[in-house]
Formats: structure tokens, sequence, C-alpha cells
């Protein structure tokens, strides 16, 4: 796992390029990682949580994802080809499409956070980076770079051991608190965004993965939170 974390994480730790794709079944075990400070900020309840806890994990992730996120909207936003939609995700100006989807994901973290318990963050960035797993088992590249690259590594074995593993993380939440299971539909926005994406642009690029990464978060704090508020949880 330790060569994934350079290219997820500003955690100042030194990979190896060529060994990374090897570990892509460690995608879900990153989760512990990415959401440790930002889950310890709910659970200390400190003032302003949400926004501190949503802070702490870009601080954590960085911003990449975001920036794919806004790409990604500029390309499915845009009227006309494939080649057009393509050439729009490309640029590297940030549309207005672009500027609206990275609002619209944060502000549905940032006031989903206070109506769910402290741990949804983690089950969110689990499903997040499980999402990114599904997006690259498509084996369907856009261009030739980091994405492609991680593609080329993924296989059948490693999809497997990734599974498992994010099953492994989630039962035991599930568990204890069994509507913890609902956090599983949030990973169906992550699915539909590899879905228009390949309609769109015929394939997946990191853009494309970041855009996975960031709406599956942001898609089962909604879920949750919807839940929770459901259930007076």
């Amino acid at each position: 796992m330790k060569n994934l974390l350079p290219f997820l994480t500003r955690i100042p730790v030194k990979g190896d390029f060529e060994k990374a794709r090897e570990e892509l079944w460690a995608f879900p075990f990153l989760s512990m990682v990415t959401s440790a400070l930002p889950t310890a900020v709910l659970y200390l309840r400190l003032p302003l949580a949400n926004v501190l806890a949503l802070l702490s994990l870009y601080l954590t992730i960085g911003l990449l994802h975001l920036d794919g996120l806004a790409d990604w909207a500029d390309g499915i936003m845009v009227k006309g080809d494939r080649e057009k939609k393509i050439k729009a995700m490309k640029d590297l100006n940030t549309g207005i499409a672009g500027l609206f989807a990275v609002v619209m994901v944060l502000l549905l973290q940032v006031y989903s956070l206070p109506l769910v318990p402290f741990y949804a963050l983690f089950l969110a960035e689990l499903n997040s980076k499980f999402a990114m797993l599904l997006a690259l088992a498509t084996r369907k590249p856009l261009g030739s770079g980091l994405g492609a690259y991680f593609m080329e590594g993924m296989n059948q074995k490693q999809m497997a051991i990734g599974t498992a593993l994010y099953l492994l993380l989630l039962i035991p939440f599930v568990l204890i608190e069994p509507s913890s299971l609902a956090s599983l539909l949030g990973l169906l926005a992550g699915v539909y965004v590899i879905h228009i994406s390949l309609k769109n642009f015929g394939g997946l690029n990191g853009d494309c993965i970041g855009a996975v990464a960031e709406i599956t978060r942001a898609g089962t704090l909604l879920v949750m939170a919807f839940l929770w508020a459901y259930l007076g949880g």
C-alpha cells in the first residue's frame, strides 16, 4: 500500500511508481488512512466540526480529485460530439459546469456531516476508494495518462482482493449499526458516473476517476444523512 500513498494522498512518503499498480487491491484499505484525521475531528465534536473535517480530508488527499471532477463536468455538460466533449474536459480552463460541480459536492458533504454519525465519513471514503477500483476494472482507458497506467495493472485477482477487503471493512459497521448498510447505495452514484463517462467519452481517464471518487463520497454522505434524519438518529 505504501507505493499508492504518494499518488492518492499528500502524506510525505516515498513510493515506487512501477510497483504502485500492483497494489490496486489496497484502495479500500487506503480509506482508513484518508479518513483518520477527519473522523477524529468529528468524533471529538470540535466547533465547526463538519467544516474542519472536510478541510482535514482534503489536506490529506489533496485537491486532485476535485480538479478532475471540475474537468469531467465541463466535458459532460458541453454540447457536441465525443471529440468536442473530450476537448472540453482536457481544457486547462475551468468552466461554469466544473465550478458548479465542485461547489455542489463540497456543499453536499459539509451539510451532510452534521446529520450522520462520526464514522459515516469513513464509510463514504471506503465507498469512494472502492468506486475508483470499479472504474479501473472497466479497463477502458481514455488516452495514455495515469488512469490508463493503473488500468493496465488491473486484473481479476486485484479486483477480488479489493472487493473482499471492502466487505471486510464494511461488515463490522453493519453488525454494530445495521442501518449502515444503506451506505452501499452511495456506490450507485459512482457506478452512474462510470456509466455516463463511458457513454460521453468512450473511456475513462484520471479526470473521470477523480469525479467517481468525489461524487461517490458525497452521494454516500447524502444517502446516510437522509436515512439518519428519517430514523431520527
